[in-house]
């Protein structure tokens, strides 16, 4: 194990951010890719059973229809990965694009409670996932990700605003000590 820990040491891949942004980056492609799907009628078709028992969005085919309600996520998950993308530069746009995820994820883990015939009735009901519960669980993961760029883009902004409000009070401070030779002088 100690040979492992330090062939990756020399590597590289243990030092800066390399894994906040391998998560950055996976979060976009993700969010990418699920919208694009949104775009197609096989997708408006096969979204019908989460999107009829989700707790949080069974009143959007009533409001937008089946196909409208697929371009309301598909719209939604591409602003998501944009602003998660420009978060790798803007972390204010990181912070919002994470909190679209972590929305997306807990609105779609609440819908495993309410999955018809979620949990294998022959294998003694919960844990023994069935249908279209194990593809929902993945976003239990997701959610922890979600939660992980919020919380680091949140901190990488609070760090910078510290770094703006000490470089002010030394601006201000030196403008004193200039003020105060100058009055002497």
């Amino acid at each position: 194990m100690n040979s492992l820990i330090k062939i990756l040491a020399r590597s590289g891949l243990l030092k800066g951010d390399l894994d906040y942004h391998l998560v950055r980056a996976s979060m976009v492609l993700i969010f990418l890719l699920f919208g694009y799907q949104k775009w197609f009628e096989y997708e408006a078709q096969g979204l019908i059973p989460f999107i009829s028992n989700g707790p949080l969005t069974s009143w959007m085919y009533p409001v937008l229809g089946i196909r409208g309600a697929t371009w309301f996520l598909g719209v939604s998950e591409w602003l998501i990965a944009a602003l998660l993308f420009w978060g790798f530069w803007n972390k204010k746009a990181g912070i919002l694009g994470a909190v679209g995820s972590i929305g997306t994820f807990i609105t779609t883990v609440t819908i495993i409670p309410f999955m018809p015939d979620g949990w294998a009735a022959s294998a003694g009901g919960f844990p023994a996932m069935t249908g279209n519960v194990p593809f929902l669980m993945k976003d239990v993961v997701l959610l922890a990700v979600s939660v992980y760029l919020l919380k680091q883009d949140a901190v990488r902004v609070s760090l910078a605003a510290a770094e703006r409000h000490e470089r002010q009070e030394v601006g201000e401070a030196l403008v004193r000590s200039a003020e105060q030779v100058a009055a002497r002088g």
